[in-house]
Parts: C-alpha cells; sequence; structure tokens
C-alpha cells in the first residue's frame, strides 16, 4: 500500500496503515506531536502501536528541535544480522548446547561482563574509534559520570525486553546470525537525564503532553543533548558489534569442521536521531521505532520469536523520510499478553525454535505482535525483500 494521509493541526500525517487499525490512545499521540512549533513532517510505519513518550512506528521530521522523549530510553537500540557460510545440512539435530553457549558467552538481561571487552581481541572487529569514542566519555552529563565502570562491563550485552540473539536459516537454507539491542543502562540513564532537564524549560510549558518537550536550537540544553545522543547512539553500535563478534566466535567453536566465515555485517539503529535535509531543508528526523530505509540501504524488520524476521533494502521513499517499520509492532501490551495467554500457548508458538518457554517471557509470545508478512506487505512502497529468514535458536533477555 500507499500511505493514507490523515490531518494534523500543523503538518498532515502520512500513514502506512489503515488508520481505522490503529488503537485511540496512538492515534492521540500522533494528533498530539503534529500540534508542534517545530514540526515539519509526519511519517507513520505499519507496525505503529501506542508507546511511552511517542508512538512507536513513528517519524518525526523537525527544524530545529528535538524530543528527548520520542527519541525514548533505549538510545540507539537496533538490530545487527550477518550471513554465514553455514547451511542448515551443518547443523545437529539437538541445538540446546548452541543456545547455552551463547548464553554463557553473551550476558543477558541486567547482567554484564566481568572484565570489560577489549574488540582488540575478537576476530576481525573494526576497532576504528574505539579509543576515541570512551575519551568522549568525559563530556558526557555529570549525572551519569559515576556509570563508567557499570557502562565498560555493559558494552556486548543484550539486556532485557524485547532484546533478543537468533540463529537462523533463509529460504534457499543459509545460516544468519541476528542480534537485537541498544545502549543498555547508560543510554537510559542519559535519556532519563535530559528528558527531566527539557520537561523544565520555559517553551515547554503549554504543549498538550508534558512529554513532547523539546530541546530548541542554539541553546546549551540542545548542545548538551545532541552530544549525549549521538554518544550513545554510538555506544549502542558498539554494542551490537561486540556482541555479534562474541556470536561469531561461539560460532566458529562449535561449528570447527565447517570452518564458518561471514559477510559483511548489516546494521541499522531503529530508536535514534538522524541530520537529514529534504525540500530544502535541514531537519532532525526522529525515528521512534523505525529504520532508515534510504535507496539501497540495507535493514532489519524482525518478527517475533517465532516468525521469523526480513532482511531488506530500501527504496528511498521521500514522503516516508526515506524510512520503514522497525519490526511487525506489538497488537497488545506486556500486561495484556500475561494475561490472555499462557506458557502452554508459547510451546505452541514456538514449536521447533530452541528457545525459553517460561512465564518470564510469555509477554514476548508471537500472539502479541502483529502478523509480519501483513506489516511488511503494507510497506512495499518503501522496502524490497532480499531475504525472509526464520529463527532455529532464540535467546532472549
Amino acid at each position: 500500500m500507499s500511505y493514507v494521509e490523515v490531518p494534523g493541526a500543523k503538518v498532515p500525517i502520512r500513514m502506512w496503515a489503515d488508520p481505522s487499525s490503529v488503537e485511540d490512545g496512538a492515534l492521540q499521540q500522533l494528533q498530539n506531536v503534529a500540534t508542534l512549533p517545530w514540526i515539519k513532517g509526519l511519517a507513520v510505519m505499519p507496525d505503529v502501536h501506542y508507546g511511552k513518550g511517542a508512538t512507536v512506528g513513528s517519524v518525526i521530521a523537525m527544524h530545529g528541535a528535538v524530543c528527548p522523549a520520542a527519541v525514548g530510553v533505549d538510545i540507539g537500540c537496533g538490530m545487527s544480522a550477518v550471513k554465514t557460510s553455514l547451511t542448515a545440512n551443518d547443523l545437529p539435530g539437538d541445538l540446546s548446547r548452541l543456545r547455552s553457549k551463547i548464553e554463557q558467552t553473551i550476558p543477558v538481561g541486567r547482567g554484564m561482563h566481568d572484565d570489560a571487552v577489549h574488540p582488540g581481541r575478537l576476530h576481525g572487529f573494526p576497532t576504528a574509534g574505539w579509543d576515541d569514542f570512551w575519551t568522549r566519555f568525559g563530556g558526557i552529563a555529570d549525572a551519569v559520570k559515576f556509570r563508567q565502570e557499570r557502562a565498560t562491563k555493559q558494552m556486548g550485552t543484550l539486556g532485557g525486553g524485547n532484546h533478543f540473539i537468533e540463529f537462523c536459516l533463509d529460504d534457499s537454507g543459509s545460516v544468519w546470525l541476528m542480534l537485537h539491542s541498544g545502549s543498555r543502562n547508560i543510554g537510559k540513564e542519559l535519556a532519563e537525564h535530559h528528558i527531566g532537564v527539557a520537561q523544565k524549560l520555559p517553551h515547554n510549558q503549554g504543549l498538550v503532553d508534558r512529554d513532547l518537550a523539546v530541546f530548541v536550537a542554539d541553546t546549551p540544553q540542545m548542545a548538551a543533548y545532541r552530544n549525549d545522543l549521538f554518544w550513545a547512539q554510538e555506544y549502542a553500535k558498539f554494542n551490537r558489534a561486540i556482541m555479534m563478534g562474541l556470536f561469531q566466535d561461539v560460532v566458529r567453536k562449535e561449528f570447527k569442521k565447517a570452518k564458518p566465515t561471514f559477510e559483511p555485517v548489516i546494521s541499522c539503529h531503529h530508536n535514534y536521531v538522524a541530520e537529514e535535509r529534504y525540500e530544502g531543508m535541514d531537519l532532525l528526523v526522529t525515528r521512534k521505532g523505525a529504520i532508515r530505509a534510504g535507496s539501497g540501504d540495507y535493514g532489519i524488520i524482525p518478527g517475533s520469536m517465532g516468525t521469523g524476521s526480513y532482511i531488506v533494502k530500501g527504496l528511498g521513499n521521500e514522503k516516508s523520510f526515506n524510512s520503514a517499520s522497525h519490526g511487525a509492532g506489538r497488537r497488545m501490551s506486556r500486561g495484556a499478553a500475561k494475561r490472555r495467554f499462557s506458557t502452554k500457548d508459547l510451546e505452541e508458538q514456538t514449536r521447533g525454535v530452541e528457545c525459553r518457554k517460561d512465564s518470564g517471557v510469555v509477554d514476548e509470545i508471537p500472539g502479541a505482535y502483529k502478523p509480519i508478512e501483513q506489516v511488511i506487505d503494507q510497506q512495499r512502497d518503501l522496502v524490497q525483500v532480499v531475504a525472509k529468514l526464520k529463527q532455529v535458536v532464540c535467546v532472549k533477555g
């Protein structure tokens, strides 16, 4: 489908979704965003749903302003995937050992490494910029400086919620490695600090929603946020890169006889801000649960822990600000999923996948998400499918 235009106060809302299928709370959030004085465009992806701060699946283009709560607390959250030389024929009948090796190597949930992982010990890791990145820690907000040790030990860890590590097969039987994570606790604390600062600023006092408090250009608060935001986005990118390096090491050891090789890693943020130019204007584009899909850009659109995912290539549609969906999108809240589904349902919906099937991950059950095939179909003018992946191992945080 192409988009449907819904009227908004300052700009029309372009929706790659049927407006009647979007819950009232999300529609109200979108209408609220469209009232902001700085807004120049608002695009809505097919995985749209109500979110904290701003609607998940929205692309907010503003001139001279950025909303920290719209970026959210998991700054730089995103995906990485890599195709390997392994095929389905290389896999053992029982994948539980592989799953446990991944879990032993990469801390999940609130876990961290005992000692910081230096990328120099990872096979083929691109270390360019690593030392400079940590040198810049001294320039971020004083409020989080005491977290440096924790930040170094959480680098290369998964986190919880909907973050995951997967071992997948594509339709031709090739093995892919894939993972989903962000800027961990340091990104969360930086976000919360700046959201608090923004909400106290005088120009934000008359807004329809206090979560839409913004920083504006040429102010010290904006300069401080941009500095910390771009640092946290880099943290998230390094975090995924180190995890992928660790994951590849596990695969090398477990499939030693096959001597696996790896293609270049595809990586994309889906909770972040980028400086981009549209219609002759420099804009700050916030993708809240959306990926960049410029012409030729590779992206990753995951489904749920039992349905599979897509590798895509962007078509460069400027009506969406060169964006596409970041996943299937939830169709019910975590609480609703826990009330609706049981561990028996989880077992049935993840049959054939080596993964946790306990009550702690029922809120991540495939039934809590929109059908990924439908979400892909609704954005045929935004991306083209390169590969469809189906997980056989899924590690949850």
